[in-house]
Order: structure tokens, then sequence, then C-alpha cells
């Protein structure tokens, strides 16, 4: 078994994930209780070697996606909402693709933690997704970055969102090709209660000024 790169640097792609260039001592200890979840997983992925399927999408699943995101509004043009749920299908499967995702998400974030990869980890795919559809320059829709904040259980989320245009981000829907290694995830936003979606910046104004305990 080759030797795993040394600790100290893989607080990096860490900071990356929290995207804070300046933590304070909540997020150190948040840091500190991911790295060594994520170093348990990568153990489990040397001796147990599993891997996933490369995601497919069918046309079906991208009709429904559409249909969905142009309910979202009375004004969305169903051509933008064709177009945006075609682009989130098979950008998705791009980036799995350009990453080399061929693990489940938290063994794959282990190898970018470690070293093994260079990008996916779920902010990747987040800022990914989100600038790629923003290139579409759409009329009748908004993109956003949607962040669950970390627990005791669960360490920082980060998603793209979909909404209709001048709408909340609540009221959107979310976009995960990270939940499922590059095979989207999607749900309205209110929905997806595996998650406590917020907007970005307002989770990450809560960790700098450490009102949320993790």
């Amino acid at each position: 078994m080759s030797k795993l790169p040394p600790l100290i640097p893989a607080l990096s792609p860490l900071q990356r994930q929290l995207d804070l260039t300046q933590p304070d001592q909540h997020l150190v200890l948040c840091m500190t209780r991911s790295f060594f979840v994520l170093c348990a997983t990568l153990t489990t992925l040397f001796l147990v070697g599993c891997t996933t399927p490369a995601p497919t999408a069918s046309q079906s699943d991208i009709e429904t996606l559409a249909q969905s995101i142009q309910r979202l509004g009375p004004d969305v043009d169903p051509v933008e909402a064709q177009k945006a749920a075609t682009i989130a299908y098979t950008y998705s499967q791009q980036l799995a693709r350009d990453w080399n995702v061929t693990d489940p998400a938290i063994v794959h974030n282990a190898k970018v933690i470690n070293g093994f990869r260079e990008k996916g980890l779920c902010n990747d795919w987040a800022e990914a997704m989100t600038k790629r559809l923003r290139q579409e320059n759409f009329r009748t829709l908004d993109l956003n970055w949607a962040t669950s904040p970390p627990t005791s259980f669960r360490i920082i989320h980060h998603s793209a969102s979909i909404s209709a245009k001048g709408d909340s981000m609540y009221d959107g829907i979310i976009l995960d090709p990270w939940r499922n290694s590059g095979a989207l995830y999607w749900a309205p936003v209110r929905e997806d209660t595996r998650y406590n979606w917020k907007p970005r910046q307002e989770v990450r104004e809560q960790l700098l000024n450490g009102s949320l305990p993790y």
C-alpha cells in the first residue's frame, strides 16, 4: 500500500470547501472534524475499493426537470427551462468525466482532500454548475448558490439552485450533481429536507461571526 500524503497540506481543500479564507475557531474545529471523517473514509476505500457507474440520463429525465423548471413561475420561458434542464444533466456528466469521479461522493471527497483528485468537492460542483448556467444569460430564470450549514453529524454542503426570475432561492430547485457522483439530483428546495438550504452568503456570515455552533 502506498503512503498517504502528509496531513497538513490536506487542510487547503477543506478551507476551499468551506469557501472561507480566514476561518475562525469554529471553522477550524469544523474542518478538523471533517478531515478525520474523510481520512477514515479513504482508509475504507483502500480496503474495499468501491466504485460507482458513470452517470447517465434519458431524454425523459431531462423533460421532467424542464417541466418542473417551467412550473416555477408563469413567466418562465419554456425554451429557457428546456435549455437549463439539458445543461444541468449533461454538464453534470461532463464534470464527472473531467474530474474522474468513479466513487461515492464522500469517498471522492477523501481523494480530493488527500491529493488523489484535483476537484470534486461539493463546492466545486456548485461553482461549476452555477457558472455554466449563468453563461446562458437567462431572461426568466435566476441562478443561486445554496449552502447547508455544518452540523454535529454532517459537514457543510453546497449546491447550485435555479428559480424563476426575481423569486427567492427557497422557491427554486436544487441542482446537486455531487450527491450521486455526477448523476444529477434535483428537488424543490423546500422539499429537499436532507439539507437545511440557505443562501451561501448568509451561511458564510454566520460562520465568520460565530453564530453557528460548528
